[in-house]
């Protein structure tokens, strides 16, 4: 036997095999930056749809305020997807082909476009210029806003990480929601009260369906929600649950109250950002620990009919030769 190496192949621990005692799956390697990104790339998605139905309803204070968010969510977002790739030039990169089936490769032209037609319509809206242009940019971003707020689900549920795969039908809503909930909070907190009331019922309604989606996915995800209860992804979900439930009865039951609605709308956004770091430090979890790829292998594996069941033994058929 070489030396220094484990005396079996194959360690048990909690009655659960893994090579080495390693995890069977590998960490995701994204560092802070991505949860900032689900969060400001989901607030500026929401915040253009906000934006178009303001400006169709006259509305141009909220208007503004939510193209002003969206904006800024825009400059954001590539800033940090270049940080957490190390060389700008990945982005780039990502740009020079059109993959449809990457989530990652269509996320980047979504993001791109986004931030173009965002940035001529509110060029166009402060400076008064090109107003058709601007109008017309404007809806496109609007058009683009709710792709950017949820691809990112997509692109996590896309990976081998079960508590994101095993989400995949939850996520995308789930995002949605909470991007809903932290642009209405924009609105809500940077518009007069008398002008923000569509985005008080975005943020109320947006924060209603998280709460509910959330609990829906651990429902469904059974043990494989653990990771949501415990460390890191437990405090974060714990935080994010606390802020955004304050957040939306401090705004639904304030009224027109600015201070209600400032504080209602600061819960609510801290609510947002905190789901996403559940969401991301959850699947770290969730990779580190090998019982929850296993058992949920051989959970799947057991509900298929014999016929479909693919089995492999190792040296076990050489015994009787």
């Amino acid at each position: 036997m070489t030396a220094g190496r484990p005396e079996r192949a194959v360690s048990r621990e909690d009655g659960h095999r893994s090579y080495y005692g390693r995890p069977v799956l590998k960490q995701p390697v994204w560092t802070w930056e991505i949860p900032w990104y689900f969060f400001a790339g989901g607030t500026a998605g929401a915040s253009a749809p906000l934006a178009l139905a303001a400006s169709l309803a006259g509305n141009r204070r909220l208007e503004r305020t939510a193209r002003l968010a969206a904006l800024a969510g825009a400059a954001a977002s590539p800033a940090l997807l270049i940080s957490d790739l190390g060389r700008p030039e990945r982005f780039y990169n990502m740009l020079r082909v059109f993959k449809p089936t990457s989530p990652m490769n269509l996320g980047t032209w979504i993001l791109s476009g986004f931030g173009a037609t965002t940035g001529l319509a509110a060029v166009s809206d402060l400076l008064g210029v090109f107003p058709r242009l601007g109008r017309a940019a404007g809806a496109a971003a609007a058009l683009l806003g709710p792709p950017l707020a949820t691809y990112t689900a997509v692109l996590v549920a896309d990976t081998s990480v079960p508590v994101w795969h095993e989400a995949r039908r939850e996520l995308p809503l789930l995002f949605a929601a909470s991007s809903a909930a932290s642009a209405g909070a924009v609105g809500t907190i940077f518009t007069p009260p008398e002008a923000a009331g569509p985005a008080r019922r975005l943020l109320v309604g947006g924060a209603v369906l998280e709460l509910a989606v959330s609990e829906t996915m651990k429902r469904r995800l059974g043990t494989l929600a653990e990771p949501y209860g415990k460390e890191e992804a437990g405090r974060y979900e714990r935080l994010a649950t606390g802020l955004t439930a304050a957040g939306a009865t401090l705004a639904a039951l304030g009224g027109r109250s600015r201070l209600a609605a400032a504080l209602g709308g600061a819960l609510v956004l801290g609510g947002a950002a905190a789901k996403r770091w559940a969401v991301f430090k959850a699947g770290f979890q969730s990779a580190r620990d090998p019982r929850y790829t296993v058992d949920h292998q051989r959970e799947r594996l057991r509900r298929r009919p014999p016929e479909e069941r693919r089995t492999e033994t190792f040296a076990r058929g050489d015994r009787g030769r």
